[in-house]
């Protein structure tokens, strides 16, 4: 999903809405009203979910439902027009906005959807994929491949533990994530965003990072059905259903071509441990599975997910993908509303258009286009999430949970995922001894490579923007990995710092340093920008490999969201380090660069050595990669931390 905040619930009118949203605001308001005498069984928390649910979807119109069915961004949500909201990537209500700001702005939305005729509570959306990314001052966990390389489940439950509190400090109650894809080819923009190439590896992460932000779901829990286990918790969204990840030559948004034994066999499974642990939405990939578009096949929709696999949440679409089955988009939306509402989805993320949508979508109903019964079937599954989550009881954010934001014990489990995820890939030149871990006392250090000083590329993609940024003043706080270095080593140790050294320069230095930390990798980007047939390490990265380690002993840390083509220059390496994505929290990475810990990562996905070998995964026929799945050396911490 490109958003980053998305609301839902009832439909109310603006000044500059469409006529029709006018008319449909008439029509919620001039229905008769409770009296405040009368006993209304859905707002009572002591029945039983299904009866609130039934007793609800009795008395609303079918505007009322499909106002549940539409989700819009947050900047075309008033206290007028108030639809289920999100925050698409980078929507913020005011740059660097603070918990208290985030949760006014909610309070709002809510307060007046609780004053229309039923008085039913928005949800309101935001990719929290790698912490509460879209906030300033947030803390900024790895990214899901570095959370992969840490193969510690347990590590990966308390972050989603610590990303559903950081949400709720800005009053948001649902999150889209987890991305449960199994990225199968690293040429993919998205690849970044899967904890790895192997399906148990991803259903492992899955189960817990879905029970780390919902919850931990009570025995003899019925499965499938949506659980949300108190105003601490968020509710989830596995994502991108199904197939994503295996796409020809990992191009975004394109077609998986695969038997359905192996699409089961490969990309479901973790979609079945979130629904057995009680996810409460899953969202639709842009995809295709052999041909068809995945937002509108009804056979892995609602013949798989929903009936075979029993899951009772509700489905929602991606960003406009209404709009986007179709090419050009938007050609044909009448007919693509039918298609997708057939196929099985509840809600529909329309972002700008939804005048056109609520109208179109009423008129098919009217005109028996659309079956009312799956209409109710959509509003029911979306009810029954909100009341999970204690929406009806509990609508309106917690001043109390604004300090969770940033906290510093969640930068520390953020510190230690970064330490875990570290892959040591190379120790030492043949014959001589292990150059890691470095040391503190060296009389002076050389620093230097693009990613040295810049959190902006430490964080990646997802962070404050959609494509994330380059630079220092993105996030708030944070460390850079130059400046946690500056903390790790001795007060005496001199250390210079050149993003780009000059070749001359460092021939005549070179025996000033005692070794040289060299920090590459790729710029931040996400989805298809993140496109890359080539895989190179980007410019100046190799020269900066080949001009500095050709010279003095170094370290080469590749900050990067998949493997890079290093094989032409791990020779000029003594030591080389995956650091992938690794967040706000630089002194990470120099915990195990300097012996405090042990390095303990292993490869999420196969390194491999030419991109002619792609797609390369463990178990091919043919594999020879540069590194293989679950690679990674090991060292002993200096400090006897484990």
């Amino acid at each position: 999903m490109r958003s980053s905040q998305f609301i839902s619930s009832t439909m109310a009118c603006s000044p500059t809405a469409a006529a029709f949203a006018c008319l449909l605001v008439a029509a919620v308001f001039l229905a008769s009203p409770a009296t405040a005498a009368e006993y209304v069984k859905y707002k009572d928390p002591k029945q039983p979910i299904n009866e609130r649910v039934d007793d609800l979807l009795s008395r609303m119109t079918l505007e009322e439902k499909i106002g549940q069915m539409s989700q819009i961004e947050r900047a075309n949500a008033t206290t007028e027009v108030i639809e289920n909201v999100l925050s698409g990537g980078g929507s913020v209500p005011s740059e660097k906005a603070t918990a208290s700001v985030w949760q006014k702005m909610v309070t709002a939305m809510q307060k007046a959807a609780l004053k229309t005729r039923l008085g039913i509570p928005i949800i309101y959306g935001i990719d929290a994929v790698h912490g509460n990314n879209n906030v300033y001052n947030a803390t900024i966990f790895p990214h899901n491949v570095g959370l992969g390389a840490t193969r510690d489940p347990n590590l990966v439950k308390r972050i989603g533990e610590a990303t559903a509190h950081e949400a709720r400090a800005t009053g948001i109650p649902y999150t889209f994530a987890p991305c449960v894809a199994v990225c199968r080819d690293p040429r993919w923009g998205r690849c970044y965003e899967s904890y790895g190439e192997d399906t148990r590896l991803v259903q492992l992460m899955t189960s817990n990072m879905v029970t780390g932000l919902q919850g931990d779901v009570p025995a003899k829990h019925p499965k499938g059905v949506p659980f949300v286990g108190g105003p601490k918790k968020v509710a989830g969204c596995a994502k991108h259903f199904v197939g994503d990840g295996g796409t020809q030559r990992g191009i975004n948004e394109n077609n998986t071509v695969m038997s359905f034994h192996d699409l089961m066999r490969i990309h479901m499974p973790p979609y079945d441990n979130a629904v057995i642990k009680g996810i409460s939405t899953v969202m639709i990939s842009y995809s295709s599975f052999n041909g068809v578009k995945m937002h509108e096949n009804k056979f892995l929709i609602t013949d798989t997910l929903k009936n075979k696999m029993n899951f009772r949440g509700f489905v929602i679409t991606d960003w406009q993908a209404v709009d986007r089955i179709t090419n050009p988009p938007h050609k044909h939306y009448y007919h693509s509303i039918q298609e997708t509402i057939h196929a099985g989805i509840d809600m529909v993320m329309i972002p700008y258009d939804y005048p056109e949508f609520v109208a179109d979508l009423v008129k098919q109903v009217k005109q028996g286009q659309i079956k009312l019964d799956r209409v109710n079937d959509a509003v029911s599954r979306i009810l029954r999430v909100k009341f999970a989550m204690g929406l009806f009881e509990d609508p309106l954010p917690d001043p109390r949970l604004t300090k969770e934001l940033g906290a510093q014990e969640h930068r520390a489990l953020a510190r230690e995922a970064v330490r875990k995820s570290l892959v040591l890939l190379k120790n030492g030149k043949k014959g001589e001894k292990p150059t890691l871990p470095l040391a503190k006392k060296a009389k002076k250090i050389l620093v230097a490579g693009s990613h040295a000083h810049d959190l902006g590329n430490q964080c990646g993609g997802w962070t404050i923007k959609w494509q994330g940024k380059s630079g220092n003043n993105l996030t708030g706080v944070g460390t850079t990995i130059l400046e946690a270095i500056k903390k790790a080593v001795s007060k005496n140790t001199s250390v210079e710092y050149s993003e780009r050294p000059d070749k001359d320069d460092l021939t005549k230095s070179a025996n000033d340093y005692e070794y040289a930390v060299v920090v590459v990798g790729e710029p931040p980007y996400a989805e298809t920008a993140g496109d890359n047939q080539n895989l190179t390490v980007p410019s100046p990265g190799a020269e900066v490999i080949k001009d500095v380690c050709g010279v003095m002993k170094c370290v080469v840390l590749v900050v990067s969201g998949r493997p890079l083509v290093i094989h032409p220059y791990v020779d000029y390496m003594d030591a080389l380090v995956a650091a992938w994505l690794p967040g706000t929290e630089g002194q990470g990475v120099t915990d195990v660069l300097f012996g405090d810990y042990g390095f303990t990562g292993k490869l999420p996905r196969t390194w491999f050595k030419s991109v002619d070998q792609l797609p390369m995964n463990y178990g091919d026929k043919r594999y020879d990669p540069l590194f293989p799945f679950g690679y990674g050396l090991s060292t002993k911490a200096a400090g006897g931390h484990n």
